[in-house]
């Protein structure tokens, strides 16, 4: 880590994280809904998500700061196309290669990890058509869940300092709905995934170019 920067998280195989498994069905069922077909995952970490995105037969290239897990993936993943760099760059050769704009760009549990969250739909914005989607997922956080976690005094866990590279920011659906209204997009979906009703595990929100 230099200058502040978590320069890597960790990233030793091509598994995918716990949160593939409620996370990836949904973002599969909404890209499925929107008529979409070039995908670019956003934070693609060690490529779990471009290879089901492929698997499920959308054109999905990965942008990942991480130089290890940028490398796994591109091992692993052969068959889509993986960038390593990430949201405070210019996007410039990530579109000179793909040679055309995207679809559709999905983020799934990044944006919660960002000294400067507003970069990431900035980013996403430069590289989507118009009239394109950004599916964004981080952990959810709503009155019945905070109530939950402070009754079963679960904060220190939930909001573990200790984890180098973790969450240090926490959102709401109404502050992660500013932040995507307030740089180019509009709103159009929220979705939980995981766990019970108003106790999600995460949160989708999905957004259009405005």
């Amino acid at each position: 880590m230099s200058n502040n920067q978590v320069d890597t998280y960790g990233w030793q195989s091509s598994s995918g994280p716990e949160s593939c498994g409620y996370i990836t069905p949904e973002v599969l069922r909404i890209l499925g809904t929107l008529n979409v077909n070039h995908v670019c995952d956003l934070g693609s970490g060690n490529g779990a998500l471009v290879g089901a995105l492929h698997g499920a037969g959308y054109r999905v290239a990965g942008v990942e700061y991480d130089k290890e897990g940028f490398e796994i993936a591109k091992k692993n993943y052969p068959h889509s196309n993986f960038y390593n760099m990430g949201v405070q760059d210019d996007p410039a050769p990530l579109l000179a290669s793909e040679a055309e704009a995207f679809d559709a760009v999905v983020s799934t549990e990044v944006i919660e990890h960002l000294f400067s969250p507003h970069l990431l739909p900035i980013f996403a914005g430069k590289i989507l058509r118009t009239g394109g989607y950004l599916v964004i997922s981080t952990p959810y956080h709503g009155y019945l869940k905070n109530l939950a976690l402070a009754v079963f005094n679960k904060w220190d866990t939930h909001h573990t300092p200790l984890w180098h590279g973790g969450h240090i920011k926490f959102w709401s659906r109404d502050t992660l709905t500013q932040l995507l209204e307030g740089n180019g997009f509009k709103v159009i979906a929220f979705h939980g995934a995981g766990r019970l009703p108003w106790l999600w595990k995460s949160m989708i929100l999905v957004a259009r170019v405005a």
